[in-house]
């Protein structure tokens, strides 16, 4: 395997986690992550299946910086999502509105809680309107986000084009950060599972290779803040999103040997999102063990 370096001053050193519970209280991830011995995770600063939370209170704002500071993990090893009701490019305008001050609120939670990232999936336009159209209501709601946030950076999930849904294509995460008046705030996610099944094959080193050449190409590995290593249960180029455990789908353990031998993926979060949380400190140590 060659790679290009992703930076001769970053040590080469992979963080791996996986996204974690925040139940009963976000002070809770850090100590979850702990638990199954992650170095990064992910985490919902609330519900993600609820349109409204409660604020944060100051204790939970307080412990979740201690305990953070107690487990040793750093902030930019981090990478909160987002609800997944949120659709910033539907064309709606009731729906896109709502989702829009939803995406709003979860930025400045994430901010409250001295959070660097945000990651979202961009949006669908339901087979509605075109997909250039979609992709600009996108850009629109990035833009007016980071007006209502200060240091906060939107990273933009690859998808799988399930459901109508942007985000499919490297072209698609390329223009929207071009699109967007605040380039430096805008940065992209990779999901081993939805790229592979937009069509983009990981599964040799070849294929591995050409993807993230092109990835690197189009959007740019500087713009690369995080990862989700997930196996798939559907096919090449199905457009469907279903994960699967690591080693165990369509995908097996041979592209994420890649990912963590790869040092354009050090130093940022790589986040399991698998599909049996029971595995999850068993995968993470397989993660480690593919180093070499």
């Amino acid at each position: 395997m060659t790679f290009p370096a992703r930076s001769a001053h970053i040590e080469r050193v992979k963080f791996v986690g996986a996204h974690v519970s925040a139940g009963g209280g976000v002070e809770n991830a850090p100590l979850n992550a702990k638990e199954i011995g992650a170095k990064a995770f992910a985490l919902f600063t609330k519900n993600q299946r609820q349109w409204k939370s409660r604020p944060f209170t100051e204790e939970n704002i307080v412990s979740f910086d201690r305990n953070l500071k107690e487990v040793g993990i750093d902030r930019k090893h981090i990478l909160p999502h987002d609800s997944y009701l949120i659709n910033i490019g539907s064309p709606d305008r009731e729906m896109r509105d709502k989702s829009l001050n939803a995406l709003i609120d979860e930025a400045q939670r994430a901010e409250q809680l001295g959070l660097l990232y945000l990651n979202f999936h961009p949006g669908s336009h339901l087979n509605k309107i075109s997909e250039q159209e979609c992709l600009d209501l996108i850009a629109e709601g990035i833009d007016i986000t980071l007006s209502e946030t200060k240091n906060i950076t939107l990273v933009i999930e690859t998808t799988a084009g399930q459901g109508g849904n942007m985000g499919y294509k490297f072209e698609h995460i390329a223009y929207l950060i071009e699109k967007t008046k605040q380039q430096n705030r805008v940065g992209a996610c990779i999901d081993t599972c939805h790229i592979f099944s937009a069509g983009y094959d990981i599964r040799s080193n070849e294929a591995y290779q050409k993807t993230m050449e092109e990835f690197g190409r189009i959007v740019g590995f500087e713009k690369l803040k995080g990862m989700h290593l997930n196996d798939a249960k559907v096919e090449l180029g199905s457009k469907v999103d279903r994960h699967n455990s690591l080693g165990k789908g369509t995908l097996g353990i041979e592209p994420f040997r890649y990912v963590m031998n790869d040092p354009r993926m050090d130093d940022i979060p790589l986040i399991l999102e698998t599909i049996d949380p029971s595995l999850w400190a068993e995968e993470i140590k397989t993660l480690y063990s593919l180093i070499g």
